[in-house]
């Protein structure tokens, strides 16, 4: 009977040791007693072009000389690749520079307001013609307990945070999802903010939207080193091994 009691006793211990509470998993759960379904999160400021961006510019027209000159008439290659390679930096003094064009003061200004700014000068000189504007180092890095750490260039742009783990496969099983960190570049350095995402008050938090060169980081929760590093998982199993033999023998 010890032996059978002492027996139970290691199991139970190596299930608790192998197991995590589901509201360590869970995210955007209800941290009040009523649960609330809507949360009010409006991305307050578009993203302003900075020194060292890069823009792709593409000139479309319906009048063939216009569109040979803008080379809008060979074949168009959409890929993330060509529109990098064929993309215009932001000097360090925030200009652009395109074509024929006079150099632009671009940087502070939003991605459509470029747009804009390059559409209004190009109608001086040309006639029915349309400007898009795309942001091409827009990446984010997703590091830590995540299934695909990596940098991931991002074609939209609008990125939430669940958006970008899940670019990364998602977090593991002993990812620590109540101390997420948020890294993210400033003119004067880096910014780190912590963020909760078992709490579904992140839906209205300023960090709730990912801006270029974010860097997320998921750390490992405290149960995993406990469960990997401390418990002898060999010489545990082997114990309950013997003991399963010498129960079965003295039966």
């Amino acid at each position: 009977m010890r032996m059978k009691r002492a027996l139970y006793i290691l199991l139970v211990l190596f299930l608790m040791s192998s197991c995590i509470s589901q509201k360590k998993i869970w995210l955007m759960q209800d941290q009040k007693a009523q649960t609330q379904t809507e949360f009010m999160n409006p991305q307050k400021e578009a993203y302003t072009v900075k020194t060292g961006d890069r823009l792709f510019i593409k000139v479309y027209s319906s009048d063939k000389q216009t569109s040979k000159f803008f080379q809008t008439d060979l074949p168009n290659f959409m890929n993330s690749t060509y529109q990098y390679i064929n993309s215009y930096p932001i000097d360090p003094d925030g200009y652009l520079n395109f074509s024929f064009i006079e150099k632009i003061k671009v940087e502070g200004l939003t991605v459509r307001e470029v747009e804009k700014a390059l559409q209004e000068t190009l109608n001086e000189y040309f006639k029915e013609v349309t400007v898009v504007v795309k942001l091409v180092n827009f990446q984010v890095t997703v590091l830590g307990e995540v299934n695909s750490e990596g940098k991931y260039t991002i074609n939209e742009e609008r990125l939430n945070l669940l958006q970008a783990i899940a670019l990364s496969g998602g977090i593991k099983e002993f990812g620590d999802r109540r101390n997420v960190s948020l890294i993210r570049q400033t003119k004067t350095g880096s910014q780190v903010h912590y963020i909760d995402l078992t709490d579904k008050a992140i839906l209205e938090s300023d960090l709730y939207y990912i801006q270029p060169g974010d860097v997320i980081y998921v750390k490992s929760m405290k149960t995993k080193s406990f469960a990997y590093e401390k418990m002898p998982y060999s010489v545990l199993l082997s114990t309950l091994a013997v003991i399963a033999s010498l129960v079965a023998i003295l039966k």
